[in-house]
């Protein structure tokens, strides 16, 4: 399917400098059906904003049939334009992540959500994912009732304090007072070998999760950090890996906003105990 790309300077109530978010929006182009309306995916950036490794990943989505939106999340401090994989951009990004306030990464889910649902080639149907940085920040966005499904990809800094200033981060806080309970599906995809994850802080997640009731599924695979970037991974891209996980997410994505299976009844059925 090809795809088109665009972008919408949206205000920003937060940010101080007064600049507003790029979103950039990927999208199919189907010019025989000028009226099809498609699902709607939140790509979420690392640290880096959205480089290219981040347009391939969300052109690929966009290619099955969903309307993407990717937010630069540091409108703040700089322009839209990426940031250079070298070591003044990661201690750049780095410095932005703490820099930002935790309501601002709020904001900009919320406008990404708000954008995509007025676009008349979006059904209203939101899912999200992302890397790194995005990784928690999508599953900082499925808090909201509106994101019907995230897939989190190494999400760096959900079991730390590490991310934006003011308020911290307590998006596990949230989970154990049921605030992610029957909201939609959450997947978390790790690398058991990834240094910024480290076991205990899989392991807290994992459990977190499974003590609140929330619809999950944890998967661990034998990769490092930020194995599904492309370009400038310092030798840790698996393409192979890559592609698998990435026909789980877009599993994920077809059954959860690919369709509309009306309202969730809510009650499930006796698992029974046979072989």
């Amino acid at each position: 399917m090809l795809i088109s790309k665009t972008y919408h300077d949206i205000p920003s109530q937060l940010s101080q400098n007064g600049a507003p978010v790029r979103i950039f929006i990927i999208a199919p182009n189907i010019p025989s059906y000028p009226q099809a309306k498609f699902p709607g995916v939140i790509v979420f950036s690392e640290i880096y904003q959205v480089t290219g490794p981040v347009e391939r990943f969300a052109g690929q989505i966009a290619s099955q049939g969903y309307v993407v939106a990717c937010p630069s999340s540091f409108h703040e401090f700089q322009g839209p334009e990426a940031i250079p994989y070298d070591v003044e951009g990661t201690d750049r990004g780095n410095l932005y992540k703490i820099e930002k306030e935790v309501a601002g990464y709020d904001e900009d889910a919320k406008l990404s959500i708000d954008l995509l649902t007025s676009l008349s080639n979006c059904n209203g149907r939101i899912a999200a994912t992302g890397m790194c940085l995005g990784g928690h920040l999508t599953f900082m966005a499925a808090f909201d009732p509106r994101v019907l499904a995230s897939v989190c990809f190494f999400a760096t800094d959900i079991h730390s304090a590490s991310l934006g200033k003011g308020k911290n981060d307590d998006t596990l806080r949230k989970v154990v007072h049921g605030e992610l309970t029957n909201k939609g599906e959450l997947v978390m995809i790790f690398g058991k070998q990834d240094t910024h994850v480290p076991r205990a802080g899989r392991d807290l997640i994992r459990k977190t999760l499974d003590d609140a009731g929330v619809a999950f599924s944890f998967l661990e695979v034998q990769a490092q950090h930020a194995f599904i970037r492309d370009e400038s991974s310092k030798g840790r891209w698996d393409a192979a890996l890559t592609k698998s996980c990435f026909t789980f997410m877009m599993e994920v994505f077809e059954r959860t906003v690919g369709r509309d299976l009306g309202p969730k009844a809510g009650v499930a059925e006796e698992i029974a105990h046979v072989c």
